[in-house]
């Protein structure tokens, strides 16, 4: 069995190098073929060489793409096409995967009927997180868990794009990731995993969330401030506008939103305005309702006024 990893990345070498590292350390089962490919997009740092240095210790199984348009989705695309394993395993360039990571894929595709699985992002802060911090925004920081047990993917889960493994039989009859969505250089969007999640979903494929394929998602400082979760969320929310305009929630909806976003803004809007009780003011729920005006915000813009071009920095 080969297993090809995808590993898009953009002005992160020192990440990388830490990505790597973990690749090249983690537990090889026998009768699996490990291939790396790492698709620089477009990098101003020292990426390629980063990718050269690993290069002999890895004997010929890391592999470097140079994909020139900017955004996750085109090096995804880029990536997969220039690969041939039976099984695509996608990390993004600031995670590090567990040692075990490998020796799980195998166990469990040993179930030829099961086209895609997923994981854990267990976080590896770097800054004490704040008290502030809102859990049901967990997406933000990359914190994602779906809890202890084994779980089928459905209409009702999600599956984000950096602890993902897929059929390459599969994956291939629902490509390409859409180039609308997703980071594109210094400009943020979302929800290109979620894209093709729903494609998955919609077409039958049977996945599985494993808690022990694991992987470490590094934490930035930067993104524990205030002031980045209310442009995640903003941003976020405009993303999921986008994708709403192809994938209809099964859910009611007013002015060309689902209503429930609605209805999470009146409810934090009595939390904002509840007067604080001296020493027993959660700052997490505080902020968790102001979020929700970012996203509601956000998905309004991207479902009625976001201009849709392939590669559009709107």
């Amino acid at each position: 069995m080969q297993l090809d990893v995808i590993v898009p990345t953009y002005n992160r070498h020192s990440l990388l190098e830490r990505a790597l590292q973990s690749l090249l350390a983690a537990d090889v089962p026998a009768g699996v073929e490990v291939k790396i490919t790492v698709v620089d997009n477009n990098s101003r740092d020292n990426t390629s060489t980063v990718v050269d240095s690993f290069k002999p210790r890895f004997e010929g199984r890391l592999n470097y793409i140079f994909e020139p348009n900017p955004g996750k989705s085109h090096a995804l695309n880029t990536g997969i096409t220039a690969t041939s394993g039976e099984l695509i395993g996608m990390i993004d360039d600031d995670e590090e995967i567990d040692r075990s990571w490998f020796v799980r894929i195998n166990e469990i595709f040993a179930d030829e009927e099961l086209d895609f699985i997923g994981g854990p992002y267990v976080p590896r802060w770097g800054a004490p997180p704040p008290p502030w911090l809102p859990s049901r925004y967990s997406g933000v920081i990359g914190a994602f868990n779906l809890g202890p047990a084994r779980r089928p993917y459905g209409a009702d889960t999600t599956l984000p794009g950096g602890n993902v493994v897929i059929r390459r039989s599969t994956l291939e009859k629902l490509m390409p990731y859409s180039t609308v969505l997703g980071p594109r250089g210094d400009t943020y969007l979302a929800d290109e995993d979620s894209d093709m999640y729903l494609r998955l979903i919609d077409s039958g494929a049977k996945g599985l969330y494993l808690p022990d394929l694991v992987i470490y998602h590094y934490i930035h400082p930067k993104r524990l401030t205030k002031q980045y979760y209310r442009h995640w969320c903003l941003r976020r929310g405009i993303s999921s506008g986008i994708l709403d305009r192809q994938h209809r929630k099964p859910v009611p909806y007013f002015l060309g939103v689902p209503r429930y976003l609605f209805g999470e803004a009146a409810r934090a809007s009595l939390q904002i305005l509840k007067p604080p009780v001296k020493d027993n003011q959660d700052p997490s729920e505080r902020f968790s309702s102001e979020l929700c005006f970012w996203a509601l915000a956000g998905f309004f813009y991207g479902k009625h006024f976001y201009r849709v071009t392939q590669d559009s920095k709107s």
